[in-house]
Protein backbone atom coordinates (compact mmCIF):
# COMPACT_ATOMS: atom_id res chain seq x y z
CA UNK A 1 0.00 0.00 0.00
CA UNK A 2 1.11 3.95 -0.53
CA UNK A 3 0.66 7.11 0.89
CA UNK A 4 1.03 10.68 0.28
CA UNK A 5 4.30 12.10 1.67
CA UNK A 6 4.91 15.18 3.02
CA UNK A 7 7.21 15.89 0.01
CA UNK A 8 4.58 15.75 -2.71
CA UNK A 9 4.73 12.35 -3.70
CA UNK A 10 3.47 9.19 -2.79
CA UNK A 11 5.53 6.77 -0.02
CA UNK A 12 5.70 2.94 -0.97
CA UNK A 13 5.71 0.20 1.83
CA UNK A 14 6.73 -3.01 1.71
CA UNK A 15 3.83 -5.78 0.65
CA UNK A 16 3.38 -8.63 3.19
CA UNK A 17 2.21 -11.95 1.94
CA UNK A 18 0.78 -15.07 3.79
CA UNK A 19 3.34 -17.87 3.55
CA UNK A 20 2.21 -20.24 0.08
CA UNK A 21 1.07 -23.70 0.92
CA UNK A 22 4.15 -26.27 0.92
CA UNK A 23 6.77 -23.07 0.53
CA UNK A 24 8.03 -23.34 4.25
CA UNK A 25 7.36 -25.33 7.59
CA UNK A 26 5.62 -23.78 10.94
CA UNK A 27 7.03 -23.31 14.04
CA UNK A 28 5.44 -26.58 15.57
CA UNK A 29 6.30 -28.35 12.55
CA UNK A 30 9.96 -27.71 13.15
CA UNK A 31 9.62 -28.49 17.45
CA UNK A 32 8.13 -31.67 16.50
CA UNK A 33 11.09 -32.42 13.89
CA UNK A 34 13.22 -31.78 16.23
CA UNK A 35 11.95 -33.71 19.16
CA UNK A 36 11.65 -36.71 16.98
CA UNK A 37 15.38 -36.26 16.18
CA UNK A 38 15.86 -36.28 20.13
CA UNK A 39 13.79 -38.87 20.83
CA UNK A 40 15.87 -41.39 17.79
CA UNK A 41 19.57 -39.96 18.75
CA UNK A 42 18.29 -41.21 23.10
CA UNK A 43 16.88 -44.35 21.45
CA UNK A 44 19.99 -45.21 19.16
CA UNK A 45 22.51 -44.50 22.47
CA UNK A 46 20.35 -46.46 24.62
CA UNK A 47 21.02 -49.60 22.26
CA UNK A 48 24.23 -49.06 22.36
CA UNK A 49 24.22 -48.77 26.05
CA UNK A 50 22.86 -51.86 26.65
CA UNK A 51 25.20 -53.88 24.49
CA UNK A 52 28.56 -52.44 26.31
CA UNK A 53 26.70 -53.06 29.78
CA UNK A 54 26.33 -56.45 28.54
CA UNK A 55 29.85 -57.10 27.07
CA UNK A 56 30.65 -55.69 30.90
CA UNK A 57 28.75 -58.15 32.81
CA UNK A 58 30.59 -60.71 30.43
CA UNK A 59 33.89 -59.54 31.05
CA UNK A 60 33.61 -59.44 34.76
CA UNK A 61 31.85 -62.78 35.56
CA UNK A 62 34.53 -64.58 33.17
CA UNK A 63 37.42 -62.42 35.56
CA UNK A 64 35.32 -63.67 38.61
CA UNK A 65 34.37 -67.18 37.96
CA UNK A 66 38.01 -67.68 36.45
CA UNK A 67 39.50 -67.05 39.89
CA UNK A 68 36.41 -68.55 41.74
CA UNK A 69 36.36 -72.38 40.58
CA UNK A 70 39.72 -72.99 41.81
CA UNK A 71 39.04 -71.99 45.46
CA UNK A 72 35.58 -73.93 45.26
CA UNK A 73 37.05 -76.91 44.57
CA UNK A 74 39.89 -77.07 46.96
CA UNK A 75 37.29 -76.58 49.85
CA UNK A 76 35.90 -79.92 49.53
CA UNK A 77 39.01 -82.35 50.15
CA UNK A 78 40.29 -84.40 53.30
CA UNK A 79 43.16 -82.48 53.33
CA UNK A 80 40.73 -79.24 55.21
CA UNK A 81 41.10 -79.33 58.78
CA UNK A 82 39.00 -81.32 61.49
CA UNK A 83 35.28 -79.98 60.59
CA UNK A 84 31.59 -81.15 60.40
CA UNK A 85 31.04 -82.23 56.13
CA UNK A 86 27.32 -80.55 54.93
CA UNK A 87 25.31 -81.84 51.90
CA UNK A 88 22.54 -79.83 50.52
CA UNK A 89 19.12 -81.19 49.27
CA UNK A 90 17.96 -78.14 47.87
CA UNK A 91 14.85 -78.19 45.65
CA UNK A 92 12.47 -81.17 44.09
CA UNK A 93 14.27 -84.39 44.08
CA UNK A 94 14.15 -85.78 40.43
CA UNK A 95 16.58 -87.28 38.49
CA UNK A 96 17.05 -83.96 36.04
CA UNK A 97 17.58 -81.67 39.30
CA UNK A 98 20.39 -80.50 41.44
CA UNK A 99 18.95 -82.83 44.46
CA UNK A 100 18.94 -86.00 42.01
CA UNK A 101 19.86 -89.09 43.58
CA UNK A 102 23.69 -89.23 41.51
CA UNK A 103 24.28 -85.45 42.69
CA UNK A 104 23.77 -86.64 46.21
CA UNK A 105 25.32 -89.81 46.51
CA UNK A 106 28.42 -88.51 45.17
CA UNK A 107 28.38 -85.55 47.70
CA UNK A 108 27.79 -88.17 50.75
CA UNK A 109 30.61 -90.38 49.45
CA UNK A 110 33.13 -87.81 49.26
CA UNK A 111 31.89 -86.55 52.75
CA UNK A 112 32.73 -89.51 53.94
CA UNK A 113 35.78 -90.55 52.51
CA UNK A 114 37.55 -87.00 53.90
CA UNK A 115 39.05 -88.24 56.67
CA UNK A 116 38.78 -84.76 58.50
CA UNK A 117 34.96 -84.94 58.43
CA UNK A 118 33.56 -85.83 62.25
CA UNK A 119 30.22 -86.37 60.98
CA UNK A 120 27.84 -85.31 58.00
CA UNK A 121 24.63 -82.93 57.94
CA UNK A 122 22.28 -83.24 55.19
CA UNK A 123 20.68 -79.64 55.29
CA UNK A 124 17.15 -80.20 53.53
CA UNK A 125 15.21 -77.37 51.97
CA UNK A 126 12.87 -79.84 50.01
CA UNK A 127 9.29 -80.19 49.16
CA UNK A 128 10.13 -83.89 48.04
CA UNK A 129 9.91 -85.46 44.79
CA UNK A 130 10.67 -88.89 43.44
CA UNK A 131 10.20 -92.00 45.97
CA UNK A 132 12.66 -93.93 43.40
CA UNK A 133 15.11 -90.89 43.64
CA UNK A 134 14.72 -90.55 47.58
CA UNK A 135 15.12 -94.21 47.88
CA UNK A 136 18.24 -94.66 46.24
CA UNK A 137 19.99 -91.94 48.54
CA UNK A 138 18.43 -93.67 51.53
CA UNK A 139 19.78 -96.77 51.20
CA UNK A 140 22.97 -95.02 50.48
CA UNK A 141 22.97 -93.44 53.59
CA UNK A 142 22.26 -96.57 55.75
CA UNK A 143 25.02 -98.68 53.35
CA UNK A 144 27.43 -95.39 54.37
CA UNK A 145 26.65 -95.18 58.02
CA UNK A 146 27.00 -98.92 58.20
CA UNK A 147 30.63 -98.56 56.80
CA UNK A 148 31.36 -96.03 58.80
CA UNK A 149 29.65 -96.42 62.22
CA UNK A 150 32.32 -93.70 63.78
CA UNK A 151 30.59 -90.66 61.37
CA UNK A 152 27.79 -90.07 62.54
CA UNK A 153 24.55 -88.57 60.17
CA UNK A 154 22.32 -85.62 61.53
CA UNK A 155 19.12 -84.44 58.87
CA UNK A 156 18.22 -80.45 59.09
CA UNK A 157 15.52 -79.15 57.56
CA UNK A 158 15.27 -75.73 57.21
CA UNK A 159 11.97 -74.23 55.44
CA UNK A 160 10.59 -77.42 54.92
CA UNK A 161 11.19 -81.11 54.92
CA UNK A 162 8.46 -83.13 53.52
CA UNK A 163 7.12 -86.04 51.42
CA UNK A 164 10.77 -87.69 49.55
CA UNK A 165 12.88 -85.09 51.51
CA UNK A 166 11.47 -86.48 54.52
CA UNK A 167 11.84 -89.81 53.27
CA UNK A 168 15.90 -89.17 52.69
CA UNK A 169 15.91 -87.58 56.22
CA UNK A 170 14.58 -90.98 58.13
CA UNK A 171 18.10 -92.64 56.97
CA UNK A 172 20.08 -90.34 59.58
CA UNK A 173 20.89 -91.12 62.76
CA UNK A 174 19.20 -88.02 64.43
CA UNK A 175 16.81 -85.36 62.63
CA UNK A 176 16.86 -81.60 63.86
CA UNK A 177 14.47 -78.83 62.57
CA UNK A 178 13.40 -75.05 62.88
CA UNK A 179 10.20 -74.99 65.09
CA UNK A 180 8.58 -73.40 62.69
CA UNK A 181 9.77 -75.62 59.66
CA UNK A 182 7.00 -77.96 57.67
CA UNK A 183 7.91 -81.60 58.42
CA UNK A 184 6.05 -84.72 57.62
CA UNK A 185 3.79 -85.20 54.45
CA UNK A 186 4.21 -88.95 54.54
CA UNK A 187 2.28 -90.43 51.54
CA UNK A 188 2.27 -90.70 48.01
CA UNK A 189 0.33 -88.47 45.20
CA UNK A 190 -0.84 -88.64 41.87
CA UNK A 191 -2.80 -86.81 40.05
CA UNK A 192 -4.10 -85.76 36.45
CA UNK A 193 -7.16 -84.08 34.68
CA UNK A 194 -10.21 -86.10 32.46
CA UNK A 195 -11.04 -83.88 29.11
CA UNK A 196 -14.11 -86.08 28.14
CA UNK A 197 -16.27 -83.21 28.92
CA UNK A 198 -14.58 -80.76 27.35
CA UNK A 199 -14.35 -82.46 24.07
CA UNK A 200 -17.64 -83.21 24.00
CA UNK A 201 -18.21 -79.81 23.53
CA UNK A 202 -16.18 -78.90 21.06
CA UNK A 203 -16.59 -81.53 18.92
CA UNK A 204 -13.22 -83.84 19.10
CA UNK A 205 -13.76 -87.71 18.03
CA UNK A 206 -11.00 -89.46 20.59
CA UNK A 207 -9.51 -92.01 17.93
CA UNK A 208 -7.02 -94.61 19.86
CA UNK A 209 -5.34 -97.40 18.85
CA UNK A 210 -3.91 -100.20 21.18
CA UNK A 211 -2.16 -103.60 21.25
CA UNK A 212 -2.71 -104.69 25.13
CA UNK A 213 -5.92 -104.06 26.77
CA UNK A 214 -4.21 -101.89 29.26
CA UNK A 215 -1.49 -99.92 27.05
CA UNK A 216 -4.26 -96.78 27.06
CA UNK A 217 -4.47 -97.11 30.91
CA UNK A 218 -5.84 -93.94 32.95
CA UNK A 219 -5.81 -92.26 29.31
CA UNK A 220 -7.13 -88.58 30.08
CA UNK A 221 -9.48 -88.20 26.86
CA UNK A 222 -11.30 -90.98 27.55
CA UNK A 223 -13.36 -92.21 30.18
CA UNK A 224 -12.41 -93.35 33.91
CA UNK A 225 -12.79 -97.07 34.53
CA UNK A 226 -13.33 -98.37 37.70
CA UNK A 227 -11.06 -101.00 37.41
CA UNK A 228 -8.25 -99.18 36.42
CA UNK A 229 -8.60 -96.72 39.31
CA UNK A 230 -8.50 -99.67 41.61
CA UNK A 231 -5.47 -101.15 40.04
CA UNK A 232 -3.99 -97.72 40.30
CA UNK A 233 -5.03 -96.69 43.98
CA UNK A 234 -3.13 -100.31 44.73
CA UNK A 235 -0.14 -98.84 43.24
CA UNK A 236 0.05 -96.06 45.13
CA UNK A 237 -1.16 -97.62 48.52
CA UNK A 238 2.32 -99.95 47.76
CA UNK A 239 4.48 -97.49 47.34
CA UNK A 240 2.95 -95.52 50.41
CA UNK A 241 3.27 -99.01 52.92
CA UNK A 242 7.16 -98.69 51.11
CA UNK A 243 7.75 -95.02 52.45
CA UNK A 244 6.21 -95.86 55.90
CA UNK A 245 8.17 -99.07 56.24
CA UNK A 246 11.30 -97.14 55.75
CA UNK A 247 10.40 -94.07 58.16
CA UNK A 248 9.82 -96.85 60.72
CA UNK A 249 13.12 -98.49 60.10
CA UNK A 250 15.02 -95.06 60.45
CA UNK A 251 12.91 -93.49 63.42
CA UNK A 252 12.50 -96.76 65.14
CA UNK A 253 10.72 -96.50 69.00
CA UNK A 254 11.08 -92.56 68.68
CA UNK A 255 8.08 -92.40 66.47
CA UNK A 256 4.62 -91.57 68.42
CA UNK A 257 1.31 -93.93 67.82
CA UNK A 258 -0.59 -91.62 66.00
CA UNK A 259 -2.92 -92.81 62.88
CA UNK A 260 -2.45 -89.11 61.31
CA UNK A 261 1.68 -89.77 61.54
CA UNK A 262 1.44 -91.63 58.01
CA UNK A 263 -1.96 -89.78 56.47
CA UNK A 264 -0.10 -86.93 54.49
CA UNK A 265 -0.06 -84.67 57.07
CA UNK A 266 2.32 -81.80 57.58
CA UNK A 267 3.40 -80.11 61.08
CA UNK A 268 5.68 -77.73 62.05
CA UNK A 269 9.17 -78.71 63.89
CA UNK A 270 7.96 -77.95 67.08
CA UNK A 271 4.77 -80.25 66.53
CA UNK A 272 6.97 -82.89 64.41
CA UNK A 273 9.46 -83.41 67.92
CA UNK A 274 6.22 -84.24 70.06
CA UNK A 275 5.08 -86.75 67.12
CA UNK A 276 8.59 -88.01 67.11
CA UNK A 277 9.59 -87.20 63.46
CA UNK A 278 12.43 -85.48 64.69
CA UNK A 279 14.83 -85.62 67.86
CA UNK A 280 15.00 -81.51 68.48
CA UNK A 281 14.96 -78.45 66.99
CA UNK A 282 18.35 -76.56 65.81
CA UNK A 283 20.15 -75.40 62.79
CA UNK A 284 22.92 -76.26 60.89
CA UNK A 285 25.61 -74.69 62.84
CA UNK A 286 23.73 -75.43 65.68
CA UNK A 287 24.18 -79.29 65.42
CA UNK A 288 27.79 -78.72 64.49
CA UNK A 289 28.71 -76.55 67.51
CA UNK A 290 27.16 -78.23 69.91
CA UNK A 291 26.11 -82.04 68.91
CA UNK A 292 29.34 -82.82 66.47
CA UNK A 293 31.67 -80.44 68.48
CA UNK A 294 33.45 -78.96 65.40
CA UNK A 295 31.92 -75.60 64.13
CA UNK A 296 33.51 -75.32 61.06
CA UNK A 297 31.38 -76.55 58.15
CA UNK A 298 32.82 -78.01 54.70
CA UNK A 299 30.20 -78.36 51.67
CA UNK A 300 30.57 -81.22 49.65
CA UNK A 301 27.29 -80.55 48.22
CA UNK A 302 28.00 -81.41 43.83
CA UNK A 303 27.92 -77.55 41.98
CA UNK A 304 27.30 -77.45 38.39
CA UNK A 305 30.29 -76.36 36.71
CA UNK A 306 32.07 -73.25 36.32
CA UNK A 307 30.67 -72.65 32.86
CA UNK A 308 27.54 -73.64 34.12
CA UNK A 309 27.85 -71.13 37.00
CA UNK A 310 28.84 -68.58 34.69
CA UNK A 311 25.65 -68.62 31.80
CA UNK A 312 23.39 -68.73 34.71
CA UNK A 313 24.68 -65.97 36.49
CA UNK A 314 25.27 -64.56 33.05
CA UNK A 315 21.79 -64.94 31.93
CA UNK A 316 20.46 -63.44 35.33
CA UNK A 317 22.41 -60.15 34.56
CA UNK A 318 21.60 -59.78 30.80
CA UNK A 319 17.69 -59.90 31.86
CA UNK A 320 18.29 -58.07 35.01
CA UNK A 321 20.03 -55.13 32.69
CA UNK A 322 17.47 -55.33 29.87
CA UNK A 323 14.99 -54.41 32.07
CA UNK A 324 16.17 -51.82 34.12
CA UNK A 325 16.52 -50.39 30.75
CA UNK A 326 13.18 -51.48 29.73
CA UNK A 327 11.60 -49.87 32.90
CA UNK A 328 14.12 -46.62 32.82
CA UNK A 329 13.01 -46.49 29.00
CA UNK A 330 9.10 -46.09 29.85
CA UNK A 331 9.93 -43.98 32.97
CA UNK A 332 11.55 -41.55 30.50
CA UNK A 333 9.20 -41.32 27.94
CA UNK A 334 6.94 -40.31 29.88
Amino acid sequence: MSEWNSSGGWKDEPVRSAPRSGSGVTDSQALEKLVGSMTAEQRKSRRWGIFFKLLTFLYLFALLFMFRAPLTGGLTTASVEAHTAVVEVNGAIASDTHASADNLVGALRRAFEAENARAVVLRINSPGGSPVQAGYVYDEIVRLRDENPDKKVYAVISDIGASGAYYIAAAADEIYANRASLVGSIGVVSGGFGFTGLMDKVGVERRLYTAGDNKAFLDPFSEEEPAEVAFWQDVLENTHNQFIEYVRKGRGDRLNDDERLFSGLIWTGEQALGLGLVDGLGSTSWVARELVGEEDLVDYTVQPSPFKQFTDALGVSIVSALHTEMVGSRYNLR
